[in-house]
């Protein structure tokens, strides 16, 4: 399970406000080897968090590059996976390390979507002379985002939003490390949103034993839950701040917060 919350307004109308204002959450198998987040990629231009997972190494669920591209996914819940379907963090990194822009990306990735089990992939390119671009594409039919499609009216997906408006709301009055915090409360938020029929129809009879669990915000469950808070922040003049708190050791009282800041470059 992972959920997205974002904001996205190519010409803020003030100095004080942000092009692009975004809060994730990665739920995974604590045990999963994975990266933190860091520069990789040719002259250390792009940012993002690695699956190290046998056989998924490389792939990823969040990432930003110096040239304005940024890519999230999150899966789409479903009762049964393909175990030889292709690793979905590779629809990530592919694109951060492709000249391809992201209208064409996905519409490729369409062709192709039946190799992959359930996903939900928002592709983006920023700073360039066309202006601001983002595009989704989920495999599963056809902001907030969890594991259904885009805007489904999960209890969890919609009170999380409400949280993130009430900050979005402050946000130009707020200092930059005052915001990341605030949006670091939203994205860690317990409370159970339940009943929700969505999400159990959805889940079929496989979630209904957990679903007490997973209809929060954050999950919090044995060995499986919310292990990574990202936040990006883009400004007015393309500088970029990329939060990201991470668990350590598969414990759940350690975590290891790092900052990254950059500006985009210019096409």
């Amino acid at each position: 399970m992972c959920i997205i919350f974002f904001k996205f307004d190519p010409r803020p109308v003030s100095k004080n406000a942000y092009r692009l204002i975004l809060a994730a959450n990665r739920d995974e198998f604590y045990h999963r080897p994975s990266k933190l987040a860091d520069f990789w990629g040719n002259n250390n231009e792009i940012l993002s968090g690695l699956d190290m997972e046998e056989g998924k190494e490389g792939g990823s669920w969040l990432g930003i590059s110096k040239k304005g591209k940024l890519a999230a996914l999150t899966n789409y819940m479903q009762p049964k996976l393909d175990k030889d379907a292709k690793g979905r963090g590779e629809l990530v990194t592919h694109f951060l390390t492709t000249d391809v822009d992201s209208f064409s990306y996905l519409k490729k990735i369409s062709s192709e979507a039946h190799l992959y089990n359930g996903f939900n992939l928002i592709a983006a390119d920023l700073n360039t002379t066309k202006g601001d671009v983002f595009c989704y594409y989920g495999n599963r039919g056809v902001y907030g985002l969890s594991n259904s499609l885009l805007e489904t009216p999960w209890k969890k997906l919609q009170y999380g939003k409400q949280l993130f408006v009430d900050v979005i709301d402050q946000s130009q009055d707020l200092t930059r490390e005052d915001l990341i915090s605030e949006l670091l409360k939203v994205m860690n938020n317990q409370e159970c949103q339940l009943p929700d029929p969505a999400i159990e129809d959805q889940g079929k009879d496989y979630i209904l034993p957990i679903l007490n669990q997973y209809a929060a915000v954050c999950v919090r469950c044995p060995g499986y839950g919310t292990r990574t808070n990202t936040i990006v922040l883009i400004d007015a003049e393309g500088n970029v701040t990329f939060t990201e708190r991470s668990m350590i050791d598969e414990d759940v009282s350690q975590w290891k917060t790092n900052t990254y800041h950059f500006q985009l470059q210019s096409d």
